[in-house]
């Protein structure tokens, strides 16, 4: 994939729609989904703009980062789902490497998507060796509702008015999601947005 076919092939919505078809991936698994679609679409890979279309899909909520407690997969317990924190298999003792870190968070659908699949993406079961997974949504609201309320508090502290407002729109965008009230963490954007 090219920077250039970057929006089309790794919009927010079509990202979404990727991981939505597994119910969640990691974001190792979700950049070979998008290099794979790549390839199909006879498009050349780069892999940086795989990683910043994931970035921004998650810095607006279109995929959110998902706690262990939130996922399962087919003959797995929730222990066992959860890639390890370490790029050492869990020796928390040990240094671990943060890219390795990075690629192994779980990634879900967020409230701020509307999942919609790039061309060739149904494909994309029969490539990935992915087992059936599925996402806890009330454990992944009460973790995103938590996400929310940090940016929110980091970027009040730092006046990002621009941040206030997507953050804003994301409050709408969970209530519709998930039977959570954002309510406090919206009237607190909107006070410090009239000060």
């Amino acid at each position: 994939m090219t920077a250039d076919d970057a929006p089309s092939v790794a919009a927010r919505d079509d990202l979404a729609g990727v991981v939505d078809l597994f119910g969640w991936l990691t974001r190792a698994e979700l950049s070979r989904a998008l290099s794979e679609l790549a390839f199909k679409q006879r498009a050349a890979v780069d892999d940086e703009a795989i990683a910043a279309a994931i970035d921004i899909a998650v810095a607006e909520y279109a995929l959110v980062p998902a706690p262990p407690a939130a996922l399962s997969e087919a003959g797995a317990t929730p222990e066992t789902v959860a890639p390890p924190s370490g790029a050492n298999g869990g020796d928390t003792d040990a240094v671990a490497d943060p890219d390795a870190d990075r690629d192994a968070v779980a990634l879900a659908v967020g409230p701020a998507a509307f999942p919609s699949l790039p061309a060739d993406a149904e494909d994309l079961p029969h490539i990935l060796d992915v087992p059936d997974r599925s996402v806890d949504r009330e454990a992944l609201a009460a973790a995103v509702l938590d996400r929310l309320s940090a940016d929110a508090i980091a970027a009040i502290g730092e006046s990002d008015t621009e941040r206030l407002e997507t953050l804003a729109d994301v409050t709408y965008d969970i209530e519709a999601w998930a039977p959570v009230d954002a309510g406090d963490i919206r009237d607190r954007i909107v006070d410090e947005a009239d000060s």
